[in-house]
């Protein structure tokens, strides 16, 4: 399996550059509102408090601020989180953001309505054991959402850290086995298909990529 201090460096020198990707950064107006009208139509009426885990450089939690949403960012790599910090600062948004393991975020106690993800089950030595931690936060009735996919093809892509080949969904998970995985833990779940929505990703996809709703 991986070594998480491999990981986090992997991360942190991938900090400064993640946001040219179109689909990370939203800095174009039309990925930015294709988004934000996902993210409408999956999460309860603001304010709800809402757990990004795996937040990344914050561009989601970003989004999720400004619709009045009380955040909680929670990314392995500091610069990330640097970076995340940043953009709610500079938008003059609240956010709360710490740096820590996604798969068992360091939340203590707290409970929150949504718990996020976005590309991130893929990169975890033990996906199962993250997705129960993530729905033991969620509220009664609360939502867990799920984007993610089908990334690389096998042997298109070399590891990210070392070991990395041997994760249980090294290159992304396809949606019926990630409703698999889930539907024991929650009391309804459905899947929303995305890989045809370009506007998402800054242009066409191949791949199989979708969002994975659930209710607690």
């Amino acid at each position: 399996m991986t070594d998480s201090a491999a990981a986090r460096a992997y991360w942190d020198a991938a900090a400064d550059a993640f946001d040219q990707a179109p689909d990370h950064g939203l800095r174009q107006a039309a990925t930015r509102g294709a988004w934000a009208a996902r993210l409408a139509s999956w999460i309860p009426r603001a304010p709800a408090d809402v757990l990004d885990v795996g937040c990344g450089t914050g561009s989601l939690t970003l989004l999720l601020a400004e619709a009045g949403h009380r955040v909680t960012g929670v990314d392995l790599a500091p610069r990330m989180v640097g970076h995340a910090r940043a953009k709610l600062a500079a938008a003059g948004l609240a956010g709360r953001f710490l740096v820590g393991d996604a798969a068992q975020p360091p939340t203590r106690a707290a409970a929150f309505d949504v718990v996020l993800s976005r590309h991130l089950v893929w990169t975890l030595a033990d996906p199962a054991a993250a997705l129960r931690a993530w729905v033991a936060r969620l509220r009664p009735g609360g939502t867990l959402v799920l984007v993610e996919g089908r990334w690389r093809q096998a042997g298109e892509a070399a590891p990210y850290v070392p070991g990395a080949e041997r994760l249980p969904w090294h290159g992304g998970v396809t949606a019926r086995e990630l409703t698999d995985a889930v539907r024991p833990l929650v009391s309804e779940v459905r899947v929303e298909q995305l890989g045809h929505r370009p506007l998402l990703w800054g242009g066409p996809v191949t791949d199989e990529r979708y969002a994975l709703i659930a209710r607690a």
